[in-house]
């Protein structure tokens, strides 16, 4: 299923995912709440479950702030794809379970876009250009914590299978 792809720039920093004031919050739906909300206030409101983030180089610099993709996660957003992701904004989103993924050709996506990520493929299928776009799709270790839905998880799988 397609979802609506919410396009922002280069170095989107952590801060403008989810402002500081709000790393109080532990819940993922009050986190969702305020998702973007200097940037792009109506995004929490709007945003449907399945929908994407789309970005341009360095999404998620800044502090290493877990927060948020926890709050994109919170709010449904299914993946995000970028040219290129901060090191450790790229480590927290797999340790909670939220897919990422490299793609060169992200400017071709618009604003709006109804797209759907082949996530074991490395596809993505920009439906309102009716375009596809290859992807490196995470090594198969890695889509297995996000299958699970984070890092958590999947060491409490791997430890039942070692004391079954």
């Amino acid at each position: 299923m397609a979802g609506r792809a919410w396009k922002f720039g280069n170095d989107i920093d952590t801060d403008a995912i989810i402002p500081g004031r709000y790393l109080v919050i532990n819940d993922p739906g009050e986190l969702a709440a305020h998702l973007f909300e200097g940037v792009r206030p109506e995004m929490a409101k709007m945003v449907a479950q399945g929908d994407y983030v789309v970005a341009g180089e360095n999404f998620g610099c800044g502090s290493s702030r877990e927060h948020a993709p926890i709050a994109m996660k919170g709010a449904g957003v299914k993946a995000v794809v970028a040219k290129s992701f901060a090191r450790i904004f790229f480590r927290n989103s797999i340790n909670i379970g939220l897919p990422l993924f490299i793609c060169p050709q992200v400017d071709r996506i618009a604003d709006g876009a109804q797209i759907e990520i082949d996530m074991i493929g490395g596809v993505i299928y920009n439906k309102s250009r009716a375009e596809d776009y290859k992807t490196t799709p995470l090594p198969d270790f890695l889509q297995e914590i996000v299958n699970a839905g984070g890092l958590v998880e999947y060491t409490r799988r791997q430890v039942a299978k070692v004391t079954a």
